[in-house]
């Protein structure tokens, strides 16, 4: 009987922890963190995936009363890289022509746009899609370079999941 007792125990105790391991596994689809909340809330309403030859961009969007705020749009130059899920993008430094590789930009409705100091470091990473018309998925996590700038010494993580649209470059 004891045996019995501790059997039901240990499986019990082993699916409270395999639970809880599942709970801390899963994520928000589309949300931010980091301490640049210090600096505005960090709260998203929908997030906006676009993508083009040249780059792969993602809006986080606040509703915020009668406005819309752009919490954070975090662009990624793809020059020189070949964006696929499951590579890491490193997002510090520049393209092989001398753009930053990412560049972050706020802004509330009625404010002027800050953008973000440089990237120090920090890597994006899709877990799925990327292309026009495919659902894609990823996150991202980076620090910004101290000293001068909007957000310098500073974090921001996020998760993205939404169908990416085509930023071509139309008539």
């Amino acid at each position: 009987m004891r045996s019995a007792v501790r059997a039901l125990a240990a499986l019990t105790l082993s699916g409270v922890v395999s639970g809880a391991g599942m709970l801390a596994c899963a994520r928000p689809d589309n949300s931010l963190s980091g301490s640049v909340s210090e600096l505005f809330p960090l709260e998203v309403s929908r997030v906006e995936i676009l993508r083009n030859a040249e780059a792969l961009q993602v809006s986080y969007f606040r509703n915020n009363d009668l406005d819309v705020d752009l919490v954070v749009r975090l662009t990624v130059s793809t020059e020189g890289l070949e964006l696929r899920p499951g590579a890491k993008v490193n997002l510090a430094g520049t393209t092989p022509s001398g753009v930053a590789r990412a560049t972050v930009v706020h802004l509330n409705a009625g404010e002027p746009a800050r953008v973000f100091a440089p990237v120090e470091k920090g890597d994006l990473q899709l877990e799925s899609g990327g292309n026009p018309g495919e659902q894609t998925r990823g996150d991202f996590s980076m620090s910004f370079k101290k000293g001068e700038g909007y957000g310098a010494g500073r974090s921001l993580e996020g998760t993205f999941s939404s169908e990416a649209r085509d930023a071509g470059f139309g008539p």
